[in-house]
């Protein structure tokens, strides 16, 4: 990804941020204010875009398809007269995922609280991408804790889910698929996580490619010295 560099001093022994080619310098405060604001916004849009009904089924960016052999063997299946069975539970999965998004909300938005200073010259110097990595380093792990018990509950509704884990399982042993997508429960949270991040890695590039479009004096200031 194309990485956005300042030619003059990042953090300059004043205090001060300053941005190659702008007559105006942002105090640490300003700057890390403006991040903070950069990211809440851009979380709080992606849990809301997936985290409703088809927010991941009919998005073809995130959907969430049976993994690998298990894909191909589906289509065998809906030759065979499974096709409703097969939907069933791919519409099951995009649904527990729909279920588990909000769930992050809180934590993500906690991440932006406890950043540091130096987390905001990273990710304000970093690539395109730098704060949704900030986000994946930050939440992956606990949000796979909360995400696994709801998707639990949702992908239970559907009789042929216990037949896939059965399958997959088999499949698994046969090194056919990955050993971590043999359960559909642990499948569906990672695939939920990594649909969270590509959501929220656009939204963070329509941020730095347009902070005048967003409406916050901050970000403007913040992004658009940077441009």
């Amino acid at each position: 990804m194309q990485r956005r560099e300042f030619t003059a001093g990042v953090l300059a022994s004043a205090g001060l941020w300053l941005c190659a080619g702008s007559a105006n310098a942002l105090s640490e405060s300003e700057a890390a204010t403006g991040i903070r604001v950069a990211l809440e916004k851009g979380a709080v849009a992606a849990v809301q875009l997936l985290g409703r009904t088809d927010g991941f089924l009919r998005n073809d960016k995130v959907r969430i398809p049976l993994p690998g052999y298990l894909n191909d063997a589906a289509r065998f299946l809906r030759a065979a007269g499974q096709q409703r069975r097969i939907d069933e539970l791919e519409t099951a999965m995009n649904r527990a995922a729909e279920a588990a998004v909000p769930e992050a909300k809180s934590l993500l938005v906690t991440a932006v609280k406890s950043m540091s200073v130096e987390d905001a010259r990273q990710i304000l110097t970093g690539g395109e991408d730098a704060a949704t990595q900030f986000f994946a380093r930050k939440t992956r792990e606990p949000l796979a804790v909360r995400f696994l018990p709801i998707v639990t509950r949702a992908t239970q509704k559907v009789a042929l889910a216990d037949k896939y884990n059965a399958v997959a399982g088999r499949a698994a042993a046969l090194g056919l698929i990955r050993e971590q997508d043999a359960n559909v429960q642990q499948y569906v949270t990672g695939k939920a996580l990594d649909g969270l991040f590509v959501v929220i890695a656009e939204e963070e590039r329509k941020i730095r490619q347009d902070p005048v479009g967003t409406g916050s004096a901050i970000l403007k200031r913040v992004f658009g010295a940077i441009r």
